[in-house]
């Protein structure tokens, strides 16, 4: 596969149908739910309806949270759905050389710093922003003396950085008042998240992102990392997130359970009508090549126009319960 190289200009992706390039990235953090398999499904489709590439990647890079096995089981899951990357599955945990490089790239061009500050001295010195405490700057200028550098974080400014999004619409962002210089390496060595994406989907030419709206805030972080690395940004899609009873976000805290891979047409069925794509009642007791037919034809994403969460169906939850 090409890769992309570091560049002074930044590229541009533009969207033709033979073009498309979209992934599916789950943290292996425990067995599939249902509000993954949304996205998964979400992502899947799209890719679908255009004619493109559809790709799993792995996103196992924090490794004190990933549970042993689940990779494996999650791509067994998937399977069973019928959801099949068409290229192999990449593992972030194998890919630290790229990461290593791009941070080598952020600290030549002094976008990036080390900072020795713990998160007890950031709450209590930091205001708060839309995802918990900003960074105050305390390192911008160097490290105090007779402390160390624990981790690295990418400078910010407070220009306005704006995004539109296929399902949110225009979404903008002042990263300095709102987010901070943000960690790209961890005080635990391990790369954040944030530059581990934005290298991974240009390595994958990743034209189109289709996720969940939990992550709508990471965009103009990932969009800054872009435009510091001369690396394309892609369009962005993000789809309404699942929650249970208590507005909470379906995931391993709020123990959501596994999906049921044994019955793979019953939880795409509620996948599908979950995303408002409106799947016959007698679809249910169709093949699953059947349903994901209907579903690549009758993909209506903008069924989803500004809606961020949706509870998730009563049944979904609860069919499980017993096991």
């Amino acid at each position: 596969m090409a890769r992309w190289r570091w560049t002074s200009r930044k590229k541009k992706l533009s969207l033709h149908k033979s073009q498309y390039r979209g992934r599916f990235a789950p943290s292996p953090t425990g067995p599939l739910h249902f509000g993954s398999l949304v996205a998964a499904v979400g992502s899947f489709l799209d890719a679908k309806h255009h004619h493109g590439i559809w790709l799993i990647r792995m996103e196992d890079l924090d490794t004190p949270r990933c549970a042993p096995g689940a990779a494996d089981d999650i791509l067994r899951t998937l399977d069973a759905f019928g959801l099949h990357s068409d290229e192999p599955v990449i593992y972030q945990s194998q890919r630290t050389a790229a990461y290593d490089e791009a941070l080598q790239r952020l600290q030549d061009l002094r976008t990036a710093y080390p900072c020795c500050c713990t998160r007890k001295e950031i709450s209590d010195s930091a205001l708060h922003g839309i995802e918990g405490p900003v960074y105050p700057g305390t390192c911008r200028a160097g490290i105090p003396v007779g402390r160390e550098g624990r981790a690295w974080r990418a400078r910010t400014d407070d220009t306005a950085l704006t995004f539109d999004d296929a399902l949110q619409g225009s979404i903008t962002q002042h990263l300095e008042s709102e987010i901070g210089d943000f960690v790209v390496k961890r005080a635990d060595g391990l790369f954040a998240y944030q530059l581990a994406v934005v290298v991974d989907d240009a390595f994958q030419q990743i034209s189109n992102v289709v996720r969940g709206a939990d992550l709508l805030n990471s965009t103009a972080r990932q969009i800054h990392l872009q435009n510091l690395l001369g690396l394309p940004t892609p369009h962005y899609m993000h789809l309404p997130v699942a929650v249970n009873a208590a507005g909470e976000k379906l995931s391993k805290q709020t123990l959501a359970q596994a999906v049921d891979s044994t019955r793979p047409v019953h939880a795409l069925w509620h996948a599908l009508a979950f995303l408002q794509q409106q799947p016959p009642q007698a679809m249910q007791d169709e093949r699953l090549d059947t349903v994901w037919e209907w579903a690549r034809r009758n993909w209506h994403a903008e069924r989803l126009v500004g809606c961020r969460a949706l509870p998730a169906m009563a049944d979904e939850l609860d069919h499980r319960g017993n096991e």
